[in-house]
């Protein structure tokens, strides 16, 4: 018996990396995955390799070997009407109701305030915050249908928490979160479902672990500095965020709403800016 069973979980971004580990953890709690992945570049201005289709297959493969049952679809978290079938089929095929609803896709870009572009600017802030908006927007109703509380979490980071140099939109984006976050705690309380962000430090997923943010980084020591953690690590894994997501989504923690939780190393409290 797992942890979860009978429960139904909504994560975007799920084709691989945090997403991923998310929807095999809670597969093998028990839970009914619900997700959905762009599979293709969501932006020119995104220069690390993004998600494919063969990397959603390989999602579903892996939490249905973990004896899980998944509905996992191609589509974008700008898309308002596709989240909103996508939840509502998924809430129908497992039974009615919607538990967790994890908000995890986004991108990462660099550049000075001066120099990005407008789009760039754009880009980041229509999926990392308002297609957050729009993943609560599709999801929230099929919570208060179901009328069985429920946990939101809503994927920041530590530039959510503090100013990161060369990632103003990310940064902006970040923290634009938190607020969305506390605003829906505050909405959402009277039913029971809690909303809280967590703040990772640097994760080793691909959006990390590639060439060409090796080199950017190697350009460009005062992001080095910037992404210093207290703690002796350079970076977490993605099941160190799926443990932390566990914790704060499960009844261990059905108190704590409208909360920052840093998983963060120590990054969140280094004076380093």
């Amino acid at each position: 018996m797992g942890e979860f069973d009978g429960k139904v979980v909504y994560i975007t971004g799920v084709a691989r990396g945090q997403g991923r580990k998310h929807a095999i953890r809670f597969a093998r709690e028990g839970a009914k995955i619900i997700g959905m992945d762009l599979c293709a570049s969501p932006s020119e201005y995104v220069k690390y390799p993004t998600t494919t289709p063969d990397d959603l297959a390989e999602t579903i493969a892996k939490v249905e070997a973990e004896g899980g049952e998944i509905l996992a679809e191609v589509g974008d978290v700008r898309d308002l009407a596709f989240q909103q079938d996508l939840v509502t089929r998924g809430v129908e095929r497992f039974g009615g109701r919607l538990d967790v609803v994890i908000a995890n896709a986004g991108i990462c870009n660099w550049g000075k305030v001066w120099e990005i572009d407008e789009e760039q600017w754009n880009d980041t802030i229509d999926i990392n915050l308002t297609g957050y908006w729009k993943t609560l927007k599709a999801s929230i109703p099929a919570m208060l249908e179901a009328g069985n509380g429920g946990s939101i979490i809503l994927v920041s980071s530590v530039a959510g928490l503090k100013a990161m140099p060369v990632q103003s939109p990310y940064s902006a984006s970040k923290h634009g979160v938190v607020g969305l976050a506390q605003t829906a705690a505050k909405e959402l309380g009277e039913h029971r479902i809690r909303v809280n962000t967590i703040h990772p430090t640097g994760v080793g997923t691909p959006m990390v672990m590639n060439e060409t943010m090796q080199e950017f980084i190697t350009a460009r020591p005062e992001v080095v500095d910037s992404m210093r953690n207290l703690m002796p690590v350079e970076m977490i894994e993605p099941e160190d965020l799926s443990n932390a997501i566990l914790f704060l989504v499960s009844d261990d923690a059905r108190y704590i709403t409208g909360n920052a939780m840093p998983v963060a190393a120590g990054q969140n409290a280094s004076n380093v800016v």
